[in-house]
């Protein structure tokens, strides 16, 4: 469950790439445990919302984040891998998060049992299969313990084998209370796994509700928007 404290926020925050406004003023509150989902077209600016949320990009306006400070990680849409084993990326990614070296070792092996590649621990990790790819890295993120989890289309181009594994891992994530923030085209997958849905269009915030009750107010939105889509029948079986 969301308290009522925001994690992050953005206030009357723009984004511009030379002559392009990819944010206008857009204002924005994300609080613990939810799991918000970020809808648009392609150019709507889902991808830029995300990199300002997590401090990446210069933007006009205003971006605070919480009394205390908040850890963050981020999982790309091709998320890169070293050209190690993949415990070691696990272990390389402990260390850079400053976990104490005792404590690398439990977490690692919790993250390869909770992302299924225990059997892999050893493998190089670029000889992986997409789908196991992107769960390792997943995994590597959630080692780490952040407070926000951003993700970027986590699961395109992905078979729906490796997306249900995909929508597992981070339905596990929300259920232990992490607060993730996604970016998406499959609005099955926001429907499934979200608890509010954001609609971005031209650098702007159009809708921002409940889950249950977005999709009740914008059923016409694949017609609408014609990059978004309903999965196919064999992803919600």
């Amino acid at each position: 469950m969301s308290d009522s404290s925001p994690l992050l926020s953005l206030a009357g925050v723009s984004v511009r790439f030379g002559a392009l406004a990819a944010l206008k003023s857009v204002d924005l509150q994300v609080r613990r445990g939810e799991f918000v989902a970020l809808v648009g077209s392609n150019g709507a600016g889902k991808t830029t919302l995300l990199h300002a949320l997590h401090g990446l990009l210069p933007l006009s306006g205003t971006r605070r984040v919480g009394a205390g400070g908040v850890s963050q990680a981020m999982v790309f849409q091709r998320p890169f891998m070293l050209r190690l084993s993949v415990l070691n990326n696990l272990r390389i990614a402990l260390w850079l998060a400053g976990v104490p070296q005792p404590e690398r070792a439990v977490r690692a092996r919790e993250a390869l049992q909770r992302s299924g590649l225990a059997d892999r621990a050893e493998r190089p990790a670029r000889t992986l299969s997409g789908g196991q790819q992107q769960r390792l890295a997943l995994a590597r993120a959630w080692a780490v313990r952040p407070d926000v989890l951003f993700l970027d289309e986590p699961t395109s181009n992905l078979d729906p084998a490796a997306k249900k594994e995909i929508e597992a891992m981070l339905a596990a994530f929300a259920a232990d209370g992490m607060t993730l923030v996604m970016s998406t085209h499959n609005l099955g997958q926001a429907k499934r796994l979200a608890t509010r849905v954001i609609l971005l269009d031209g650098g702007q915030i159009r809708a921002d509700l409940p889950t249950e009750r977005f999709f009740a107010e914008h059923a016409d939105l694949p017609l609408r928007h014609h990059s978004l889509v309903f999965p196919a029948a064999e992803e919600l079986s």
